[in-house]
């Protein structure tokens, strides 16, 4: 069979960030994929095995195989869906929207939440919370001025985009982490919106098939 009619597989992990950023990019966009868990936590962590460092020689989540090619880094990915399939914009056609989106993704993609991934906060040890906490609330503080400037229904103006695609999980990951958002308004009228959406729902870390029993909902 030809790559291009071969559904995508996704190599991600339920929880991870980066991996629900790609998930929400095929769900606005149509596009039926197959998943293959990484248990980031499970044996050691599964991303650092021989054979997944063959698929990503960073070994991180996600990776996609998609069109023949094996793509990582989900901001690349999401860009390539988008520059591959038919459905919503993902970027603006306008160039100073588009740079804005671009600008609101990088923010968050490197910015905020390389500083509080898995890998970084296992070397930080007993002190991770207050660690994660300060770099999520040093970003976000940047990121309210930016998206009151920028947004309208959504993060820059009303059409959905990538930056509401890199949002969405960063404000997770901050809850997580006890952030107060309500010290955010624009972040958090932005990130409410935006769980209303089918696509944002249906692939929220707790419906996943690698969500475990008891993070379900």
């Amino acid at each position: 069979m030809h790559a291009s009619l071969l559904k995508p597989v996704l190599h991600g992990y339920f929880r991870s960030s980066c991996s629900w950023r790609v998930r929400i990019a095929f769900a606005l966009k149509g596009i039926e994929y197959d998943q293959v868990a990484v248990n980031l936590i499970k044996d050691g962590g599964q991303q650092l095995s021989e054979q997944y460092k063959k698929i990503n020689p960073m070994q991180q989540v996600p990776s996609v195989e998609i069109d023949g090619i094996t793509l990582s880094q989900s901001l690349a990915v999401i860009q390539y869906i988008d520059e591959t399939r038919p459905g919503p914009l993902l970027l603006p056609a306008d160039p100073k929207k588009r740079a804005q989106v671009r600008m609101i993704s990088d923010l968050i993609a490197s910015g905020i939440q390389p500083l509080q991934n898995l890998h970084v906060i296992q070397k930080i040890g007993a002190e991770k919370a207050q660690w994660a906490q300060h770099f999520i609330e040093r970003g976000f503080q940047a990121l309210e001025p930016i998206l009151k400037q920028t947004a309208g229904k959504y993060c820059v103006g009303d059409e959905i985009s990538m930056a509401d695609i890199c949002l969405v999980p960063q404000v997770y990951n901050a809850e997580r982490f006890k952030v107060d958002v309500e010290q955010y308004p624009t972040i958090k009228r932005l990130n409410q919106t935006l769980l209303e959406i089918e696509a944002f729902k249906v692939t929220n870390p707790s419906c996943q098939p690698d969500t475990p029993a008891d993070l379900r909902s």
